[in-house]
């Protein structure tokens, strides 16, 4: 093996990618390539685009159109890394209900040169041992295919499997982080668990060969404000103390797939402890957060935050279908209304944020309703 020598993980934006269906559950080939592309914005938007993750409802679609989206992304993302100019890392998500799956994923995932794999081994039903997962099982295939990609660990409570432990423990993330192939973690969790992570990875690797990535998007305001007073001064030394003076190596934002752009300015304006240009940014994609979860307070995992990407899409004319998959909370009709009134008048105020930053949409076309081939 050891194909991994000169990979390093990309920095910056992950947009974890909406599946794009039909009423019917069908994968649409032409509408998820739009989607892709509107993430990636020629360049300017994405730096990553990861597939079938939780916003891509991988655990309420079956395993053969989890792989339908990985070869439809992935090829997508060598089309506009193209034309960009620079390559877009196209991250599968792997994970299934079974090892079974989850091996099978990952065979796929080299098959179609996805640049990475994204594994959340507590959200694997019959997964005894995340060690013995991604040592054991994903060594052999790398031993049996020789070829490695890089491995992504997925940490996300509100997606453990029933019975298993909300988080990977920190003494199983030390043993992963010892395997060459294993580069870094999407934590979706607030400050001491990151924290957590950066001090089990911290004895084998280096942090940018051992990546975290804030799965909680709203961190960034918080864990990059500078310390401009004395309030802000104890804040900036608590989060320095409780992350281990390890910031977050990138971003995984789910709202990124409506505003990809916006997202990656917020990112670089965070990174630079720009305050005033942060609180401009954080004014209107907060305002997105509350406006897409004014129905989800009542529901379990994560609420309507799907549906209403899917339909912010709709209503920007990126994609044709909003449809979700069977047991997704949708937005009932008065909601989606309420949503998307909220929503055209938050597309005013993004407008004013900061010239040259503001997400471009292409104009849609007419066979945007071709659907995928099975790869059953």
């Amino acid at each position: 093996m050891g194909q991994l020598d000169d990979y390093l993980p990309r920095p910056g934006l992950s947009t974890p990618l909406v599946t794009i269906l039909d009423r019917s559950g069908r994968v649409l080939e032409d509408e998820q390539r739009a989607a892709t592309r509107y993430a990636i914005q020629e360049g300017r938007g994405a730096d990553i685009v990861f597939a079938v993750g939780t916003t891509g409802e991988w655990h309420r679609i079956d395993n053969s159109r989890r792989q339908q989206v990985v070869s439809i992304v992935v090829d997508e993302c060598r089309r506009v890394s193209t034309r960009a100019g620079r390559r877009i890392e196209a991250w599968a998500g792997i994970t299934g209900h079974t090892r079974a799956e989850t091996i099978a994923n990952l065979e796929h995932a080299i098959d179609v040169d996805a640049d990475a794999a994204v594994v959340a081994p507590v959200s694997i039903r019959d997964c005894e041992s995340p060690v013995g997962l991604v040592r054991d099982e994903i060594g052999r295939v790398f031993e049996r295919r020789a070829r490695e990609i890089a491995v992504f660990l997925y940490d996300n409570a509100e997606i453990a499997a029933p019975g298993k432990s909300p988080h990977l423990h920190t003494r199983d993330v030390k043993e992963m982080a010892k395997l060459d192939y294993v580069r870094g973690v999407k934590v979706t969790a607030g400050k001491a668990v990151l924290g957590n992570y950066t001090r089990a990875a911290s004895h084998f690797k280096l942090s940018h060969e051992f990546a975290i990535y804030a799965g909680n998007p709203y961190l960034i305001f918080d864990l990059f404000a500078p310390a401009e007073n004395f309030r802000s001064a104890i804040r900036h030394r608590w989060n320095r103390y409780i992350t281990q003076r390890s910031m977050p190596y990138g971003v995984v934002a789910g709202p990124s797939n409506v505003f990809p752009r916006e997202w990656q300015r917020a990112w670089r304006v965070c990174r630079a402890g720009n305050s005033e240009v942060m609180a401009r940014y954080f004014s209107v994609l907060d305002g997105y957060r509350r406006l897409s979860e004014f129905a989800g307070s009542r529901r379990n995992y994560h609420g309507t935050t799907v549906a209403a990407l899917k339909a912010a899409l709709k209503e920007l004319g990126v994609v044709e279908s909003d449809a979700v998959a069977e047991g997704t909370p949708t937005l009932e009709p008065d909601e989606r209304r309420v949503f998307v009134a909220g929503f055209r008048g938050l597309m005013k105020r993004r407008d004013a944020v900061e010239p040259g930053w503001q997400s471009e949409t292409q104009a849609p076309r007419p066979e945007l309703r071709r659907v995928a081939p099975s790869h059953a």
